[in-house]
């Protein structure tokens, strides 16, 4: 098999030659890895399945103009991103930073119809198709990633207890926010399926570490419809396209729900909530699994040889057909050993099904 036939057979259950590898770094983690390997592109090093193809460019959108949303002013040295949300550094941590919501003293949808949202629609996206091409080319995946896809963004925007307040108030500004939110990610997603990926990786965490984030009332109410018409729409202009789910933290009810709004495979299953095992038993046949090695847990603590015996229970519990591309459930933070993360790509090359 190429690199792209066993990627695509092993997430669609239908067998595999090899277990491929794939995982990500902090930017203190990175430099340790670049230096002790004497390589740059780590990603090509160890030869990832895939690569991200650029979102739509938005050239000469100020991000400077939401500074005026904030009643209180940002501090110095913040950054704004595209949707206008405020990142403040923070002295307690490495790269993580604390998010300011411009929108988060609105009083009703009035209010939110004066937000200048990113214009997507007239943004340059000819690189896009180029771009596929040439990782297909190189016998790669083209993936188009769009996580924090509409809850997140929305409430990014708004605050998350102001948008569940809106949410369970059944208020004008839940639904202009999420349908906003949601017109503009149909944009992007549109804009990735034509240029030809073959993955879009949407996502929104739903979960916490031991329970979900909401009821599943207020999900299927809120989020799942909204969740579905993306999915198929994306379907319908590919039905070959595969799409990815990533939600952090204990999110087993929502699973079916998922399944049903057309999701392919579902990242992280995060292992220090959910039983991997447990779940591939009971919707390994309809769904597949991205992640499942704990980044809380064995990857920062273990040993090398527990790494190695966490993927090799995981592949096995996922089966020769497939369904399980294994990796660190998330970002790998500055504590986690280089020893481990190699223990890791061993335990890959080394898989016998």
């Amino acid at each position: 098999m190429t690199n792209r036939e066993n990627f695509l057979s092993l997430i669609r259950r239908t067998g595999y030659e090899w277990v491929p590898v794939e995982f990500s770094l902090c930017p203190y983690l990175e430099e340790r890895l670049k230096k002790e390997m004497g390589v740059e592109d780590y990603q090509e090093y160890f030869r990832f399945p895939w690569r991200m193809v650029e979102d739509i460019r938005l050239p000469g959108h100020d991000v400077q103009q939401y500074r005026r949303f904030y009643q209180r002013p940002l501090a110095e040295g913040a950054d704004i991103d595209i949707w206008g949300i405020g990142h403040e550094k923070s002295p307690n941590s490495m790269h993580m930073t604390y998010m300011r919501h411009p929108l988060e003293d609105a009083e009703d949808t009035q209010d939110l119809q004066k937000y200048p949202f990113p214009d997507f629609a007239h943004g340059e996206n000819a690189h896009q198709k180029e771009q596929v091409e040439a990782i297909r080319k190189r016998d790669q995946i083209a993936v188009g990633n769009m996580q924090t896809t509409i809850w997140e963004t929305a409430w990014y925007l708004r605050g998350m207890e102001n948008l569940f307040c809106d949410m369970m108030a059944e208020e004008d500004t839940a639904e202009f926010l999420l349908d906003k939110v949601l017109e503009i990610s149909m944009l992007r997603a549109r804009s990735y399926a034509e240029a030809g990926v073959d993955v879009i990786y949407f996502g929104d965490d739903i979960g916490m570490q031991h329970t979900i984030m909401m009821s599943e009332e207020l999900y299927c109410r809120w989020l799942k419809p909204r969740l579905a018409r993306l999915v198929a729409m994306v379907k319908g202009i590919n039905p070959d396209i595969l799409v990815f789910y990533h939600s952090c933290g204990f999110i087993e009810p929502f699973i079916p729900h998922l399944i049903e709004a057309g999701i392919d495979v579902l990242n992280p299953i995060q292992s220090e909530c959910m039983d991997f095992k447990a779940i591939c038993r009971q919707y390994g046949g309809r769904i597949s699994f991205h992640g499942t090695i704990g980044t809380q847990t064995v990857m920062p603590h273990g040993t090398p040889e527990e790494v190695k015996k966490a993927v090799r229970e995981n592949l096995d519990a996922a089966g020769e057909r497939g369904g399980l591309f294994v990796a660190p459930t998330h970002m790998l933070e500055p504590e986690v050993p280089l020893e481990n993360i190699f223990a890791y790509v061993e335990a890959c090359r080394d898989y016998r099904k």
